[in-house]
């Protein structure tokens, strides 16, 4: 039985995720920007939540932890570094690890840059990537704790997973990020098709994730440092794929 996957605002631009197993009624929650939104779609699924699964510890990710754990005895998984500020964890998790939710398995890729701390977890029968603030659709996240080439080899890592596996990232920024992709790379026909629908979800207050990774490495020019088209138009023709990848960032900064 194929796992549900439900997608719902927090905060104000968060995703909330909550992936459920049919067979054996587990649930987990990918991150806990905040509780209530969470539990209101638990009460209306009949759903109870026996995990939280945590990418890294920016406050905007782990507000809800602690009154969900309270609430539903959940466990809670974290990345391996005990430095950070994540509230009552049980595990530790770091790249190559398996974690169950029931039936369901995911794959723990570790992606510092964002944070130092931070994972993705790759739910491979589900063909779903859980990239919270990564990668994002059309965009990525700021560098806050890492190094410009050490996000653009997370970025890389996740741009080998198979194009029909859909991204769920951490915040709707996508029509921002089509607007800074398109300054970019205005010809792009993937792209502008994207906009455009994006434009018009945003229009009726939909969600513009998932989205399929294949479309992604066609239309997100922070996949694409290493295609010298993109150099070409930061005006970085034959430089190094971490310096174009820097200069897209920097001026995403500035944006």
């Amino acid at each position: 039985m194929a796992a549900e996957i439900r997608v719902f605002p927090c905060l104000s631009d968060n995703f909330g995720y909550l992936i459920h197993d049919p067979q054996s009624l587990k649930t987990a929650a990918i991150d806990a920007p905040e509780a209530g939104p969470i539990m209101k779609v638990l009460q209306r699924e009949v759903w109870k939540l026996t995990d939280i699964l945590v990418t890294h510890h920016h406050a905007d990710h782990v507000g809800g932890i602690a009154e969900l754990k309270k609430t539903y005895g959940c466990k809670v998984t974290a990345p391996h570094d005990q430095g950070t500020a994540i509230p009552e964890v049980d595990v530790r998790v770091a790249e190559g690890d398996i974690v169950q939710v029931g039936a369901l398995t995911a794959r723990v890729f570790e992606t510092p840059g964002h944070t130092l701390d931070h994972i993705c977890y790759v739910f491979d029968s589900e063909l779903a990537l859980f990239s919270a603030d990564t990668l994002f659709s059309g965009g990525c996240g700021r560098v806050f704790e890492g190094t410009y080439p050490m996000m653009w080899q997370s970025l890389k890592k996740l741009r080998t997973l198979p194009d029909d596996y859909r991204v769920y990232c951490g915040h709707e920024y996508t029509a921002a990020n089509m607007k800074f992709c398109l300054g970019i790379d205005a010809n792009n026909e993937a792209l502008k098709n994207r906009a455009d629908e994006v434009a018009q979800l945003r229009a009726v207050g939909k969600p513009t994730i998932p989205v399929l990774l294949g479309l992604e490495k066609k239309t997100n020019v922070f996949l694409r440092a290493d295609d010298p088209a993109i150099a070409a138009a930061v005006r970085l023709k034959g430089f190094s794929e971490d310096d174009v990848f820097g200069e897209l960032r920097e001026r995403k900064n500035k944006s």
